[in-house]
């Protein structure tokens, strides 16, 4: 008996001793946590955070690209990003249903907004996983406008949710899109959505554009609810750098609506246009057709090449331009020379002019006139072909002119034969870009100095205002004389004006132009030879205006338009070229040509001087002064000193004080925004052109909050004269 109670006290001894145990090891292990903070090693608050602390992406903006003025050419807007909830989860604690309940009938409704139908919303509800907190809806389900997100709102869908996104705003439609390209939403592979840029210079700047996007960290609720009066840990995000272009916004709205218009009328098979500032190797606007809309991608075809830059050639007779300015240099040149127009024997092959039989003995200047082949022949008997070749690596041809865009053409001087070189010297069998033709270009319209085109003016961090590369224009080395240049521009003109020239249609009204028109053969894409039949030919003019001092060079190509009878292929080239080239010369308020002998002025500078004396001698002058401010001393002028001005042109002039609006109508863009800088006020604008409207009266007075709307229209286009003559291919064979 006394050993059966032995045994029951032992164990409960037993069972003290191990409850006991326990106790302490827990209290130990509480103790322990309390004073560490710690739970195996991972501290406690850590683990509470991990548990209601939550966080939201700040999106960064993608950077903007504008042209040289600052006006947008692509940014970013906000739209939203539509999700489902189905977790029943998000509804605890909810007097209301957080989460779908209907399938059936939040599926017919979303499907009346989305692009999306009704059963393939319905499969997304039912195919997911049980777990599945939430679904999307792919690309339909993104971008989504405020309107549309507003309409759905208004359904009162239980579950449909709403987050703010970004969408890439291409705000002027066709606009450069082959050289700017274009940017679109990307599922990375953490699952989340970038936008990045697929084409152009959206692709070759994607590193630049894509901003960091920043959070913010917030402690929740059990149920995920955010807590008042708790602190938050904000990261800001840092938005894309801005890319600068050097394009005009104007300048390229002209040379997209000539397109457009040279489209409608004779719907070639390709199309471009390239203008250039020659002092600077500015590119002020870039273009081609086929053309697309950068954000639908509406118009894109399989050719995604930027054709300025990226596709070769063979330019025909623009190119006798360059063998001109070489014999020239090389003093071997003789206007006055005659020679037997017609053809031109070189081996087994016969060089032929324009119609076969020639025009009997002529000058060497109406063979250039005429754009005779025969006469490139001879010219280079007296030149020497391999001197020519050398003259024309010197223009830059066969190699890349290291211009600011990606994938960029050398093309091929084709110099291994005689034939071969005298080919060459009109413009059939070597390939160049277009971009090569503007820079060589540039060494006659710029006094001998050839400039690097370029397209990129800075790169600047949004975040700080700090520019982080500055483009600056860059001389290269050219093979002609200032000499040699003027004397190029002079019969330049001549192809112009001259009864002989190619070039009558190209005459510009009010301004003296000059430049060389080019018909040339298209290779067969296989079997080699060329494509026959009428309008089968790349027509182009390179050209240049004022012929005095070139402000503007235009290079225009059109392939294989549809020709009615009696028309050319100078017809739509011609076109195209005084439609931006006059349009664009009276937007820079270049003085023309015709008047500046007699209607002309050199402005001086009026700066730390009375406005309202300055005032008074310009009105004299037979100018119209602007004054930005109240009368006082003059801080600024525009135009600058020593421009040459037309008797009636504005001049702008910048005092301090309170601006009284002046009336816009007739102005160009380009002189409102002069005024917008010296004034500081809110100008916004309406179209492209010249000014038909303004939101506030003429003698209203404003502060920098109000803002004024000004209404712009494109100039009524001229008719253009019919010409005399017409170049046709160059013929190679016997």
């Amino acid at each position: 008996m006394k050993k059966k109670k032995f045994r029951f006290q032992g164990g409960a001894f037993l069972m003290l001793l191990l409850f006991g145990g326990l106790f302490f090891l827990l209290f130990g292990r509480m103790l322990l946590i309390q004073i560490t903070g710690q739970i195996d090693g991972r501290p406690l608050a850590t683990m509470a955070d991990q548990k209601y602390l939550k966080e939201s992406v700040l999106k960064a903006n993608r950077g903007q690209i504008v042209d040289r003025a600052g006006e947008v050419i692509a940014t970013d807007t906000l739209s939203y990003r539509l999700v489902a909830v189905l977790s029943k989860d998000a509804s605890k604690g909810s007097k209301k249903p957080q989460h779908v309940t209907d399938f059936e009938h939040t599926a017919e409704v979303l499907s009346k907004y989305i692009d999306m139908d009704k059963e393939a919303i319905l499969k997304r509800f039912e195919d997911a996983p049980e777990q599945a907190y939430q679904v999307e809806f792919g690309k339909a389900g993104r971008s989504i406008s405020n309107e549309t997100a507003d309409a759905i709102k208004k359904e009162e869908l239980p579950g449909i949710r709403f987050f703010e996104d970004k969408k890439r705003l291409y705000p002027n439609g066709n606009f450069a899109s082959y050289l700017v390209g274009f940017a679109m939403p990307e599922e990375t592979e953490d699952k989340t959505v970038k936008t990045v840029g697929k084409m152009g210079l959206e692709k070759t700047y994607n590193k630049q554009l894509t901003g960091i996007d920043g959070k913010v960290d917030f402690k929740t609720d059990r149920w995920g609810i955010p807590l008042r009066d708790t602190e938050k840990n904000i990261q800001a995000p840092q938005d894309g750098q801005t890319i600068q272009l050097t394009l005009d916004k104007t300048i390229e709205n002209f040379t997209e609506d000539a397109l457009n218009r040279a489209e409608e009328k004779y719907h070639p098979e390709k199309m471009l246009a390239v203008v250039v500032n020659p002092k600077t190797g500015e590119i002020l606007s870039m273009s081609q057709r086929p053309s697309f809309h950068p954000g639908t991608r509406e118009g894109l075809t399989g050719n995604w090449l930027n054709e300025a830059v990226e596709e070769t050639f063979e330019p025909g007779s623009t190119m006798k331009m360059f063998t001109l300015a070489a014999a020239i240099e090389e003093k071997k040149w003789d206007p006055n020379a005659y020679y037997k127009s017609g053809q031109y024997e070189i081996y087994d092959q016969t060089i032929r002019d324009v119609n076969k039989v020639g025009w009997g003995m002529i000058t060497f200047l109406e063979g250039f006139q005429r754009s005779s082949n025969v006469s490139m022949a001879y010219l280079l008997e007296k030149l020497g072909d391999q001197t020519l070749i050398e003259y024309f690596e010197e223009f830059g041809f066969g190699k890349k002119v290291g211009i600011d865009l990606p994938n960029e053409a050398s093309g091929i001087l084709l110099a291994n034969y005689p034939s071969e070189r005298l080919t060459t010297s009109y413009g059939q069998g070597s390939t160049v870009t277009p971009i090569q033709m503007v820079q060589a270009a540039t060494a006659i319209a710029n006094n001998g100095k050839m400039m690097t085109p370029y397209v990129i003016d800075q790169i600047i961090d949004p975040n700080t205002d700090k520019v982080l590369e500055k483009h600056e224009p860059a001389e290269k080395k050219s093979p002609i004389s200032e000499a040699t240049a003027k004397e190029v521009r002079e019969i330049l003109a001549t192809v112009i004006t001259s009864e002989h020239g190619t070039g009558k249609k190209f005459a510009l009204e009010g301004y003296d132009a000059g430049g060389k028109t080019g018909t040339a053969q298209i290779p067969k894409s296989s079997g080699g030879g060329y494509i026959a039949g009428d309008g089968n030919y790349l027509y182009s003019f390179l050209g240049m205006a004022p012929i005095d001092d070139p402000q503007l060079l235009t290079y225009v190509l059109v392939q294989k338009p549809k020709l009615k009878a009696g028309q050319y292929g100078s017809d739509p080239t011609s076109e195209i070229f005084t439609s931006i080239m006059e349009s664009s010369l009276k937007y820079l308020n270049i003085a023309p040509d015709a008047k500046q002998a007699d209607n002309s002025l050199e402005l001086k500078d009026y700066t730390g001087k009375s406005s309202e004396e300055v005032a008074a001698d310009l009105t004299k002058l037979g100018l119209k002064p602007i004054v930005v401010g109240k009368q006082g001393e003059v801080v600024q002028q525009s135009p600058a000193v020593n421009t040459k001005v037309t008797k009636g042109s504005l001049v702008l002039l910048k005092t301090s004080g309170e601006t009284t609006l002046p009336d816009f109508t007739g102005w160009s863009k380009k002189q409102v925004l002069v005024f917008k800088n010296f004034s500081g006020l809110d100008i916004r604008f309406n179209g492209e052109g010249f000014v038909v409207k303004q939101s506030l009266s003429k003698g209203a007075s404003v502060s920098g909050n109000d803002p004024i709307v000004i209404t712009l229209e494109e100039p009524e286009q001229l008719n253009q004269p019919v010409p005399e003559s017409e170049e046709e291919p160059e013929i190679i064979g016997g």
